[in-house]
């Protein structure tokens, strides 16, 4: 069974022209979609650090780039200010939202 190395050039493409998938890559495209989908999926950061074999834990923190990325394009849906007048929440009837009364 042939297996992706680095500094074996040519590993790859045969191996994902095998595998079905319909794209080529290389093995650092392989390595930096598995570790991007761990993250996008919930995987601890320390995990994925083990997996790729990061021996400094910023090395491994290119990846959650992509994950910033996300956050701020869920934040800017999400965000009340951002939502028309009609989804927000309405107050609650007993004042529970209300802010506190000064003493």
């Amino acid at each position: 069974m042939t297996t992706c190395s680095v500094g074996q050039p040519g590993t790859c493409r045969p191996l994902g022209l095998q595998s079905g998938v319909g794209k080529v890559g290389s093995c650092h495209l392989f390595r930096h979609a598995m570790a991007t989908l761990l993250l996008e999926n919930g995987a601890d950061l320390r995990y994925v650090q083990q997996m790729l074999g990061h021996a400094r834990l910023n090395t491994t923190e290119i990846y959650t780039h992509v994950n910033i990325r996300k956050l701020i394009e869920v934040h800017q849906l999400t965000h009340p200010a951002k939502l028309p007048q009609a989804e927000k929440a309405e107050p609650s009837p007993n004042g529970a939202d209300a802010p506190p009364s000064s003493l």
